[in-house]
Protein backbone atom coordinates (compact mmCIF):
# COMPACT_ATOMS: atom_id res chain seq x y z
CA UNK A 1 0.00 0.00 0.00
CA UNK A 2 3.00 2.42 0.81
CA UNK A 3 4.76 1.88 -2.20
CA UNK A 4 1.71 2.24 -4.35
CA UNK A 5 1.27 5.41 -2.10
CA UNK A 6 4.48 7.10 -3.24
CA UNK A 7 4.00 5.86 -6.72
CA UNK A 8 1.78 7.94 -7.76
CA UNK A 9 2.18 11.72 -7.57
CA UNK A 10 5.84 10.36 -9.28
CA UNK A 11 3.30 9.16 -12.42
CA UNK A 12 1.07 12.26 -11.88
CA UNK A 13 4.12 14.71 -12.10
CA UNK A 14 5.63 12.64 -14.97
CA UNK A 15 2.12 13.15 -16.65
CA UNK A 16 2.39 16.60 -16.29
CA UNK A 17 5.75 17.31 -17.65
CA UNK A 18 4.31 15.17 -20.99
CA UNK A 19 1.42 17.11 -21.12
CA UNK A 20 3.01 20.23 -22.75
CA UNK A 21 4.87 17.90 -25.34
CA UNK A 22 1.32 16.09 -26.02
CA UNK A 23 -0.16 19.01 -26.94
CA UNK A 24 2.42 20.29 -29.19
CA UNK A 25 2.47 17.42 -30.86
CA UNK A 26 -1.04 17.75 -31.29
CA UNK A 27 -0.86 20.95 -32.73
CA UNK A 28 1.92 19.92 -35.06
CA UNK A 29 -0.11 17.00 -36.25
CA UNK A 30 -3.67 18.57 -36.63
CA UNK A 31 -2.48 21.05 -39.49
CA UNK A 32 -0.77 17.89 -41.46
CA UNK A 33 -4.41 16.09 -40.65
CA UNK A 34 -6.22 18.53 -42.04
CA UNK A 35 -3.92 18.84 -45.44
CA UNK A 36 -4.33 15.18 -45.82
CA UNK A 37 -7.85 15.19 -45.91
CA UNK A 38 -8.19 18.16 -48.19
CA UNK A 39 -5.85 16.25 -50.51
CA UNK A 40 -7.78 13.42 -50.21
CA UNK A 41 -11.21 14.90 -51.04
CA UNK A 42 -9.49 16.91 -54.28
CA UNK A 43 -8.23 13.19 -55.24
CA UNK A 44 -12.04 11.67 -54.55
CA UNK A 45 -13.19 14.79 -56.39
CA UNK A 46 -11.08 13.87 -59.66
CA UNK A 47 -12.13 10.54 -59.76
CA UNK A 48 -15.76 11.10 -59.71
CA UNK A 49 -15.09 13.51 -62.56
CA UNK A 50 -13.16 11.04 -64.23
CA UNK A 51 -15.98 8.37 -63.94
CA UNK A 52 -18.70 11.02 -65.21
CA UNK A 53 -16.40 11.65 -68.08
CA UNK A 54 -16.20 8.31 -68.92
CA UNK A 55 -20.12 7.41 -68.57
CA UNK A 56 -21.06 10.26 -70.81
CA UNK A 57 -18.50 9.20 -73.19
CA UNK A 58 -20.09 5.44 -73.28
CA UNK A 59 -23.58 6.63 -73.05
CA UNK A 60 -23.04 9.00 -75.91
CA UNK A 61 -21.17 6.06 -77.93
CA UNK A 62 -24.64 3.72 -77.51
CA UNK A 63 -26.84 6.16 -78.44
CA UNK A 64 -24.90 7.46 -81.74
CA UNK A 65 -24.74 3.27 -82.19
CA UNK A 66 -28.74 3.05 -81.49
CA UNK A 67 -29.23 6.39 -83.53
CA UNK A 68 -31.48 4.58 -86.36
CA UNK A 69 -33.36 2.33 -84.08
CA UNK A 70 -34.28 5.05 -81.26
CA UNK A 71 -35.78 7.24 -84.30
CA UNK A 72 -38.32 4.55 -85.40
CA UNK A 73 -38.84 4.35 -82.17
CA UNK A 74 -39.61 8.32 -81.81
CA UNK A 75 -41.77 8.56 -84.88
CA UNK A 76 -44.14 6.44 -82.82
CA UNK A 77 -47.16 8.38 -82.57
CA UNK A 78 -47.80 7.06 -79.26
CA UNK A 79 -44.08 7.54 -78.13
CA UNK A 80 -43.93 11.15 -79.96
CA UNK A 81 -46.44 13.11 -78.29
CA UNK A 82 -45.43 11.57 -75.07
CA UNK A 83 -43.18 13.89 -72.21
CA UNK A 84 -40.66 10.53 -72.26
CA UNK A 85 -40.89 10.83 -76.08
CA UNK A 86 -40.09 13.87 -76.33
CA UNK A 87 -36.73 13.47 -74.10
CA UNK A 88 -36.00 10.86 -76.62
CA UNK A 89 -36.24 13.32 -78.80
CA UNK A 90 -33.22 15.10 -77.75
CA UNK A 91 -31.56 12.22 -78.56
CA UNK A 92 -32.20 11.95 -82.39
CA UNK A 93 -31.71 15.65 -82.73
CA UNK A 94 -35.71 17.07 -82.83
CA UNK A 95 -35.34 19.77 -79.56
CA UNK A 96 -38.96 20.04 -79.90
CA UNK A 97 -38.60 19.28 -75.79
CA UNK A 98 -36.56 23.05 -75.60
CA UNK A 99 -37.79 24.70 -78.27
CA UNK A 100 -41.76 23.81 -78.49
CA UNK A 101 -43.90 22.89 -81.15
CA UNK A 102 -43.90 25.95 -84.23
CA UNK A 103 -47.15 26.16 -85.77
CA UNK A 104 -46.31 29.39 -87.78
CA UNK A 105 -50.47 29.82 -87.76
CA UNK A 106 -51.38 33.32 -88.32
CA UNK A 107 -53.68 35.07 -86.45
CA UNK A 108 -56.19 37.35 -87.89
CA UNK A 109 -54.18 40.70 -85.63
CA UNK A 110 -52.76 43.20 -88.18
CA UNK A 111 -50.82 46.07 -86.17
CA UNK A 112 -49.16 48.58 -89.03
CA UNK A 113 -48.88 45.98 -91.32
CA UNK A 114 -47.31 43.42 -88.26
CA UNK A 115 -49.03 40.36 -87.73
CA UNK A 116 -48.80 38.15 -85.16
CA UNK A 117 -47.87 34.19 -84.77
CA UNK A 118 -50.41 31.73 -82.53
CA UNK A 119 -47.01 29.92 -80.87
CA UNK A 120 -46.23 28.77 -77.66
CA UNK A 121 -43.67 30.28 -75.77
CA UNK A 122 -40.75 27.97 -75.74
CA UNK A 123 -40.70 25.42 -72.99
CA UNK A 124 -36.95 26.16 -71.32
CA UNK A 125 -38.99 29.61 -71.03
CA UNK A 126 -41.96 28.42 -69.31
CA UNK A 127 -39.66 25.78 -66.92
CA UNK A 128 -37.76 28.95 -66.18
CA UNK A 129 -40.73 30.76 -65.01
CA UNK A 130 -41.65 27.68 -62.94
CA UNK A 131 -38.65 27.69 -61.55
CA UNK A 132 -38.64 31.58 -60.31
CA UNK A 133 -42.43 30.98 -58.95
CA UNK A 134 -41.14 28.43 -56.86
CA UNK A 135 -38.13 30.27 -55.69
CA UNK A 136 -39.88 33.19 -54.97
CA UNK A 137 -42.76 31.02 -52.43
CA UNK A 138 -39.58 29.43 -50.62
CA UNK A 139 -37.94 32.75 -50.73
CA UNK A 140 -41.37 34.40 -49.07
CA UNK A 141 -41.19 31.34 -46.60
CA UNK A 142 -37.91 31.38 -45.61
CA UNK A 143 -37.24 35.43 -44.77
CA UNK A 144 -40.14 36.28 -44.23
CA UNK A 145 -42.96 33.87 -42.32
CA UNK A 146 -40.27 31.84 -40.34
CA UNK A 147 -37.76 34.97 -40.35
CA UNK A 148 -34.43 32.60 -40.61
CA UNK A 149 -32.84 34.22 -42.43
CA UNK A 150 -31.35 37.88 -42.47
CA UNK A 151 -32.56 40.30 -45.09
CA UNK A 152 -30.38 42.43 -47.21
CA UNK A 153 -30.07 45.57 -44.90
CA UNK A 154 -30.11 43.61 -41.69
CA UNK A 155 -26.68 41.42 -43.50
CA UNK A 156 -25.47 44.76 -44.57
CA UNK A 157 -25.81 46.38 -40.89
CA UNK A 158 -24.10 42.50 -39.68
CA UNK A 159 -21.36 43.15 -41.97
CA UNK A 160 -20.47 46.77 -40.98
CA UNK A 161 -20.08 45.78 -37.92
CA UNK A 162 -18.30 43.10 -38.55
CA UNK A 163 -16.15 45.33 -40.65
CA UNK A 164 -15.76 48.00 -37.48
CA UNK A 165 -14.00 45.40 -35.16
CA UNK A 166 -11.62 45.47 -38.30
CA UNK A 167 -10.94 49.16 -38.31
CA UNK A 168 -8.72 50.98 -36.01
CA UNK A 169 -10.37 53.13 -33.79
CA UNK A 170 -7.47 55.13 -32.76
CA UNK A 171 -5.59 58.14 -34.69
CA UNK A 172 -3.50 55.97 -36.97
CA UNK A 173 -6.71 55.21 -39.08
CA UNK A 174 -6.76 57.20 -42.35
CA UNK A 175 -11.01 56.30 -42.36
CA UNK A 176 -11.75 58.26 -38.88
CA UNK A 177 -11.19 61.72 -38.79
CA UNK A 178 -9.77 63.86 -36.02
CA UNK A 179 -11.50 66.63 -34.15
CA UNK A 180 -8.64 69.33 -34.20
CA UNK A 181 -8.98 72.52 -33.64
CA UNK A 182 -6.32 75.83 -35.67
CA UNK A 183 -3.71 76.27 -33.64
CA UNK A 184 -3.36 79.87 -33.41
CA UNK A 185 -0.50 81.19 -31.33
CA UNK A 186 2.44 82.34 -33.00
CA UNK A 187 4.67 79.88 -31.76
CA UNK A 188 2.74 76.96 -33.09
CA UNK A 189 2.85 79.19 -36.50
CA UNK A 190 5.87 79.94 -36.57
CA UNK A 191 6.90 76.57 -35.89
CA UNK A 192 4.49 75.13 -38.52
CA UNK A 193 6.00 77.78 -41.17
CA UNK A 194 9.51 76.39 -40.52
CA UNK A 195 7.89 72.71 -41.42
CA UNK A 196 6.78 73.93 -44.44
CA UNK A 197 9.78 75.62 -45.48
CA UNK A 198 11.62 72.39 -44.87
CA UNK A 199 9.38 69.74 -46.22
CA UNK A 200 6.33 71.08 -48.33
CA UNK A 201 7.91 74.49 -50.07
CA UNK A 202 9.43 72.48 -53.19
CA UNK A 203 6.59 71.10 -54.29
CA UNK A 204 3.74 73.65 -53.21
CA UNK A 205 5.94 76.19 -53.39
CA UNK A 206 7.67 79.12 -50.47
CA UNK A 207 4.80 80.95 -50.24
CA UNK A 208 2.31 78.02 -50.81
CA UNK A 209 1.59 79.63 -54.12
CA UNK A 210 2.25 76.00 -55.94
CA UNK A 211 4.30 73.98 -58.33
CA UNK A 212 4.21 70.19 -58.80
CA UNK A 213 1.45 70.49 -56.07
CA UNK A 214 -1.29 72.56 -55.85
CA UNK A 215 -1.92 76.51 -54.71
CA UNK A 216 -2.65 76.14 -51.03
CA UNK A 217 -3.48 80.07 -50.77
CA UNK A 218 -6.61 79.94 -52.63
CA UNK A 219 -10.34 78.34 -51.74
CA UNK A 220 -9.94 75.17 -53.63
CA UNK A 221 -8.91 71.92 -52.24
CA UNK A 222 -8.57 68.33 -53.86
CA UNK A 223 -8.92 67.15 -50.35
CA UNK A 224 -10.85 69.20 -48.50
CA UNK A 225 -9.89 72.76 -46.46
CA UNK A 226 -11.10 72.27 -43.41
CA UNK A 227 -8.34 71.72 -40.71
CA UNK A 228 -8.39 67.96 -40.29
CA UNK A 229 -9.03 67.34 -43.62
CA UNK A 230 -5.44 69.16 -44.07
CA UNK A 231 -4.07 66.94 -41.09
CA UNK A 232 -5.44 63.88 -42.91
CA UNK A 233 -3.89 64.46 -46.15
CA UNK A 234 -0.50 65.58 -44.36
CA UNK A 235 -0.46 62.54 -42.45
CA UNK A 236 -1.33 59.66 -44.68
CA UNK A 237 -0.47 61.04 -48.07
CA UNK A 238 -2.40 60.05 -51.04
CA UNK A 239 -1.21 57.30 -52.94
CA UNK A 240 -0.67 57.47 -56.71
CA UNK A 241 -0.61 61.46 -56.20
CA UNK A 242 2.34 62.25 -55.44
CA UNK A 243 1.88 63.33 -51.90
CA UNK A 244 3.86 61.69 -50.15
CA UNK A 245 2.62 60.64 -46.01
CA UNK A 246 4.23 62.41 -43.33
CA UNK A 247 3.41 60.06 -40.85
CA UNK A 248 6.57 58.82 -39.21
CA UNK A 249 8.49 61.90 -39.88
CA UNK A 250 6.60 64.09 -38.08
CA UNK A 251 5.02 64.57 -35.11
CA UNK A 252 1.53 64.49 -34.90
CA UNK A 253 1.74 67.67 -32.78
CA UNK A 254 4.26 68.90 -36.23
CA UNK A 255 1.50 67.52 -38.62
CA UNK A 256 -1.56 69.99 -36.97
CA UNK A 257 1.06 72.67 -37.07
CA UNK A 258 1.94 72.73 -40.05
CA UNK A 259 -1.50 72.18 -41.17
CA UNK A 260 -2.51 75.11 -39.42
CA UNK A 261 0.36 77.28 -41.19
CA UNK A 262 -1.27 75.86 -44.31
CA UNK A 263 -4.64 77.45 -43.43
CA UNK A 264 -3.07 81.12 -42.32
CA UNK A 265 -2.19 80.98 -46.03
CA UNK A 266 -5.43 81.69 -47.43
CA UNK A 267 -6.17 84.97 -49.27
CA UNK A 268 -2.75 85.53 -49.16
CA UNK A 269 -2.65 86.09 -52.56
CA UNK A 270 1.30 85.26 -53.68
CA UNK A 271 2.83 86.24 -56.97
CA UNK A 272 2.90 83.39 -59.78
CA UNK A 273 0.12 81.60 -57.67
CA UNK A 274 -0.96 78.29 -59.90
CA UNK A 275 -4.28 77.93 -61.18
CA UNK A 276 -6.97 76.43 -59.18
CA UNK A 277 -7.37 73.07 -58.62
CA UNK A 278 -10.52 70.82 -56.60
CA UNK A 279 -13.72 72.10 -55.53
CA UNK A 280 -14.50 75.59 -54.18
CA UNK A 281 -14.94 75.51 -50.22
CA UNK A 282 -16.60 78.53 -48.44
CA UNK A 283 -13.40 80.29 -45.72
CA UNK A 284 -12.82 78.40 -43.11
CA UNK A 285 -12.83 79.75 -39.22
CA UNK A 286 -9.73 82.75 -39.69
CA UNK A 287 -6.66 81.75 -38.45
CA UNK A 288 -4.02 84.38 -36.79
CA UNK A 289 -1.27 85.05 -39.46
CA UNK A 290 2.22 85.62 -38.48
Amino acid sequence: MSRFHFLLPGAGVALLSAAPTLAQAAETTAPAASEGQLFLFWVLLGLLGVVLLLFLVVFGAIVIQLRPQLRRVYELPSVRNSGSGQVLGLLVGDPVLVRGVVRDEMLDHDYDGIQEFDNDLPPWWKYGFYVTIVFAVGYLAYYHVAQAGELSHAEYETEMQQAALLVSPDADDPNQLTTYQPLTSPVDLGSGKTIFASNCAACHGPNGEGKVGPNLTDEYWLHGGEVNHVYKTVKFGVQGKGMVAWKGKLSGKQILQVSSYILSLQGSKPAGAKEPQGEKEAPAKPVAKL
